[in-house]
């Protein structure tokens, strides 16, 4: 630990006011400023290259998120202190190139047993539904539990704020809304978004060790609404 104090306030502040933080002994966060977060995939493609050809060794992989991407590596292995400066031009230069994204159309059902907070946030449900179902979203990260996707960012008009009171019960699949973001529930968990449907999407798999995660960030999502008959079919 004293090390790690040692070295913190050597993290240069990187332009256009990139910060780089330690996050203990095995990863090191690349923090963009909120005007910049949009490039936040850019530049973990970026540092994914620079990993596959060897400029970092002991690195093991990236995890981007809303505006960060943090690199982890093995503390017996790597030097991080010794990447300082090509992390510094690597943010600096604000890469914007990624991956072409993978596509996926995820079916939902709006029924009512399936969206109990669909009537409070939507003016018209019918025009929610159309709006949330012809705008793709893009994954901006994973979070929370595993395979929970953040995506983004929904139309103005099926934006709504988090409840005020959590549920402690959400069940597994439930598509739900909170500010710009909307998301799926993998599991059934605590939650407090607000739920306006329900898909019958495999959203984590444990059994597939190679990705277990439907969804990573970068992926393009349109939702489709289907019917309770075939949501019962899936």
């Amino acid at each position: 630990m004293a090390e790690h104090a040692d070295r913190t306030p050597q993290i240069p502040e990187l332009a256009p006011r990139v910060r780089l933080l330690f996050l203990g002994d095995s990863a090191i966060t690349l923090e963009l400023p909120q005007e910049h977060a949009e490039r936040v995939l850019g530049l973990a493609a970026a540092l994914d290259e620079r990993i596959a050809a060897g400029a970092f060794p002991g690195a093991r992989e990236t995890v981007p998120a809303i505006r960060s991407v943090t690199l982890h590596f093995d503390p017996l292995k790597a030097d991080p202190d010794s990447w300082l400066k090509a992390l510094e031009e690597i943010a600096a230069a604000m890469p914007t190139a990624r991956p072409e994204p993978r596509q996926w159309v995820l079916p939902v059902c709006f029924d009512a047993e399936f969206a109990p907070d669909l009537a409070e946030i939507a003016g018209k449900p019918a025009d929610f539904i159309e709006a949330l179902t012809t705008t793709a979203v893009t994954v901006k990260m994973l979070g929370f539990l595993p395979g929970f996707a953040y995506m983004g960012d929904v139309p103005e008009m099926c934006r709504a704020p988090r409840r005020k009171t959590p549920r402690s019960v959400v069940p597994a699949g439930s598509v739900a809304v909170a500010g710009p973001m909307c998301a799926a529930y993998p599991w059934t968990s605590p939650g407090g978004w607000n739920l306006v449907g329900r898909t019958p999407a495999k959203l984590f798999d444990p059994a597939n060790t190679e990705r277990p995660a439907l969804l990573a960030p970068g992926d393009l999502v349109r939702w489709k609404a289907v019917s309770r008959a075939e949501f019962d079919r899936s």
